[in-house]
């Protein structure tokens, strides 16, 4: 059952041409914007690369989780509930898509760094930055699935935009949080973005991301737990 809703899932994701294009023209655009503003030295467009790569990946990511609130309010994860498909399931065939669409924004940006701007890296380094990226976008696959279980249809564009807005500039994807007043930098560092970001700027560390992957690892437990919560207390109420 899980199989045949995730291939549901991901056939109906690749008819919304538009939120796919949007997707992945926006942080190809934004670095190739810019990369010629502010980008001409390797430095700069190495932050620029991993700080775009991962705001693709965690845009697309919350945009497919949170897309969950219309589905509630149409009342269709009560209708799913009837099936044999379970809460479980449902779940983790959404979290799946979530990261299927996050993947194709951080190879963009990672092949528009490579062509626009000439960044070479080993091939190692490719791999890390690239499947770290998308692999460190979990969390925040979950964390659109908790803004869908608590956002209404008429107030998700509010809650979805802000969480984007908030996380993108103060987890430093388009500004360094060297520039940062001491409170801000602070709360950047607190934040899952942050985190992303270094992920994305993996070479300027020596490849060394232990420390974020824990960050993100412990993230993903709490988002994952406050999921699963949420839908539980929505099928208590709906019984």
């Amino acid at each position: 059952m899980l199989s045949t809703y995730l291939l549901f899932e991901i056939r109906r994701m690749a008819r919304s041409g538009r939120f796919l294009i949007f997707a992945l023209g926006l942080p190809i655009g934004l670095y190739l914007l810019e990369s010629n503003v502010v980008g001409g030295t390797r430095d700069v467009d190495l932050y620029l690369m991993g700080g775009l790569a991962a705001f693709g990946a965690f845009k697309a990511a919350i945009d497919v989780g949170a897309r969950t609130a219309v589905e509630r309010g149409m009342g269709w994860q009560r209708q799913l509930r009837l099936t044999p498909l379970s809460g479980g399931g449902y779940l983790t065939a959404k979290g799946a898509v979530a990261m299927l669409v996050a993947l194709p924004p951080v190879a963009g940006v990672a092949l528009a760094a490579a062509l626009a701007s000439g960044i070479t890296l080993s091939p190692g380094g490719w791999l890390l930055t690239v499947l770290g990226v998308w692999l460190g976008t979990l969390p925040f696959a979950l964390l659109g699935l908790v803004i869908g279980q608590f956002a209404t249809p008429q107030n998700l564009a509010a809650y979805q935009g802000g969480v984007v807005l908030l996380l993108s500039f103060l987890g430093g994807l388009f500004i360094p949080v060297t520039e940062f007043p001491g409170v801000l930098a602070t709360v950047a560092k607190a934040l899952p973005t942050y985190w992303l970001g270094l992920i994305g700027r993996a070479e300027t560390l020596n490849g060394d991301v232990t420390g974020a992957a824990a960050v993100l690892a412990s993230y993903t437990l709490v988002l994952g737990a406050a999921v699963v919560l949420r839908y539980q207390r929505d099928a208590a109420r709906a019984r």
